[in-house]
């Protein structure tokens, strides 16, 4: 009885503490997808994360090293902190300037999604 009652809490503790491999599938992630002003996905444009506001403005210290969105207009940020993020997307003369440059605290554990629209400003 007493071997049975150690297995069962054993098993209990162990199951209560996360291991690394569900740190890493349960990380933060952000996955963003860039569209144009129609609403067509825009492949290839460079997006970049920052923590603060001044990063932001000056276009430093990025989170991550900047990242081209993919056939599907998307990039995926991993391994990130939940918080709040300033975005900055450009493609050619285009970019989301004066609009979608802040994505809300991020939810810890999970795919977060967001759409950024890039325009050319006019």
């Amino acid at each position: 009885m007493k071997r049975l009652l150690m297995i069962v809490l054993l098993a209990g503790a162990a199951m209560a503490m996360p291991n690394e491999a569900e740190a890493q599938i349960f990380s933060t992630k952000l996955r963003l997808t860039v569209l144009d002003e129609l609403g067509n996905i825009v492949k290839g444009a460079e997006v970049a994360l920052y923590k603060t506001e001044a990063d932001y403005a000056r276009e430093e210290n990025p989170v991550q090293e900047p990242m081209l969105t993919d056939q599907k207009g998307r990039v995926t940020f991993k391994k990130l902190t939940p918080m709040s993020y300033w975005v900055v997307v450009r493609k050619g003369d285009k970019d989301n300037a004066g609009g979608g440059e802040i994505v809300s605290k991020l939810e810890e554990g999970k795919l977060n999604k967001a759409n950024v629209v890039i325009s050319d400003g006019l």
